[in-house]
């Protein structure tokens, strides 16, 4: 819609400055003359908007000028205050800040649309931690210093807790930026990059040393490949399995994937026969004892009969205590 498009080239002549047709064509993804048009529109609408021409030039406000938030949809309004979890903000150390920006932008707001975001905030609640996180174990101590150094550019010295042996290190971090999944904090650190969990680091000495952050790093990206890399390593084994009729719905992340996509209905007694991605033998052993008898391996063999054993040791067991109590 023009309305909106003309709010967006306001909004981002005040945010970056500023900006020629074409860039502003690129982020809108509209074509150079519409923005011609869009100009005009907005300085006949009286908006202090002017163009220099040259190589260095293009559009930008008159200094000082402030649009009100008055462009703002229903949807999103509603999406602003949703996106204020304050949770995470008050753990960086933000939560007073978050409470004012969201108080000055609800003023902001027209009575409709502020209205709509009272009714998001009274109907949504943000908890990121899963059920068994330990709400009272002290969480991340250190986050906030750790924050600091990502938005100064500090270097930090860390004493870290890792899975393997030696399990408490030393390490010289460079911290690029923080990542919130799953209710657990991570710090994404040069050299490298590598991550890092917030909460593992045992000690922390901020120092003087300024470091300099790569200027092509992209958090999000980076986020992205970690996760796709982190997964690969993970399951680097696989399971065939017959699954019986509903299984396939109690089946979690990648095993779910898997059992969609490669799963093969038996119609002769409704079982589904799939391949799922395992990460060991140990873990599958515990992951797939989860489903009772509603699951049959069959490959690999190793894993049938540690399963097999397991199962005879529980059937052994309950048998006795069942002779015992009838005796």
């Amino acid at each position: 819609m023009k309305s909106a498009r003309l709010v967006s080239i306001l909004l981002l002549l005040q945010t970056r400055g500023r900006m020629t047709a074409a860039d502003l064509a690129e982020e809108l993804e509209v074509s150079v003359r519409t923005v011609y048009r869009d100009v005009e529109a907005l300085s006949a609408a009286g908006v202090p908007l002017y163009g220099d021409a040259g190589h260095a030039g293009g559009y930008r406000l008159l200094d000082g000028y402030r649009t009100r938030l008055t462009g703002l949809t229903a949807g999103e309004a509603e999406a602003l205050f949703l996106a204020g979890a304050p949770g995470p903000a008050a753990e960086l150390g933000l939560g007073p800040v978050l409470a004012a920006a969201q108080l000055k932008v609800r003023a902001a707001l027209p009575r409709e649309l502020r209205e709509h975001a009272d009714r998001v905030s009274g109907r949504f609640h943000l908890d990121a931690p899963g059920w068994y996180a330990d709400a009272d174990s002290g969480g991340a101590p250190y986050l906030p210093a750790v924050a600091d150094a990502v938005w100064n550019s500090r270097v930090l010295h860390v004493r870290y807790r890792r899975w393997r042996e030696p399990t408490d290190v030393e390490r010289r971090l460079e911290p690029y930026g923080l990542v919130l999944k799953a209710g657990r904090w991570y710090v994404v650190a040069g050299p490298g990059p590598r991550t890092f969990r917030v909460d593992q680091i045992l000690e922390l000495a901020a120092a003087d040393e300024e470091f300099t952050r790569p200027e092509d790093f992209d958090l999000a990206a980076y986020w992205t490949a970690y996760q796709r890399d982190f997964h690969d390593r993970l399951y680097h084994g696989e399971a065939a399995v017959r699954l019986a009729p509903g299984a396939v719905a109690r089946l979690t992340g990648p095993a779910a994937r898997a059992a969609r996509a490669t799963g093969r209905p038996d119609p002769a007694d409704g079982w589904t026969r799939a391949t799922l991605p395992i990460e060991s033998l140990a873990h599958a052993h515990d992951e797939f004892l989860r489903l009772g008898t509603d699951i049959e391996v069959l490959e690999p063999a190793e894993l049938r009969e540690r399963i097999a054993g397991t199962v005879a040791a529980l059937a052994r067991r309950y048998i006795a205590e069942t002779v015992e109590s009838a005796c």
